[in-house]
């Protein structure tokens, strides 16, 4: 699946639950994306406080993926292509000059 699909399919999830409605309880807005995907980007620290080592995989990994379903969706409703934008920063960081070691 690529970008594009991985989007149309948690925004079928996310109409399922009625989150797109008027009177949902849960607003999709960017804001309150922003804010869930904040939250979930923090919980996948909670897998390495106190630890440099990946405890439950399996349990990392659905952290991941409610990141990255976030992600898309804050993309989305934002009207942003979250491909060419990752291309784009992808050409951008070659030309920067990072440091190194080698």
């Amino acid at each position: 699946m690529d970008i594009r699909q991985l989007t149309d399919e948690m925004h079928r999830l996310v109409e399922s639950k009625g989150w797109y409605a008027n009177n949902s309880k849960r607003p999709q807005t960017p804001r309150n994306l922003a804010v869930s995907l904040a939250i979930e980007a923090a919980e996948i620290l909670e897998h390495f406080q106190f630890t440099d080592e990946i405890k439950d995989r399996d349990e990392l990994g659905s952290e991941l993926a409610d990141v990255t379903l976030y992600l898309l969706q804050l993309a989305s409703v934002s009207g942003i292509d979250l491909e060419r934008a990752v291309l784009k920063k992808l050409e951008v960081n070659k030309s920067r000059a990072w440091d190194t070691d080698h």
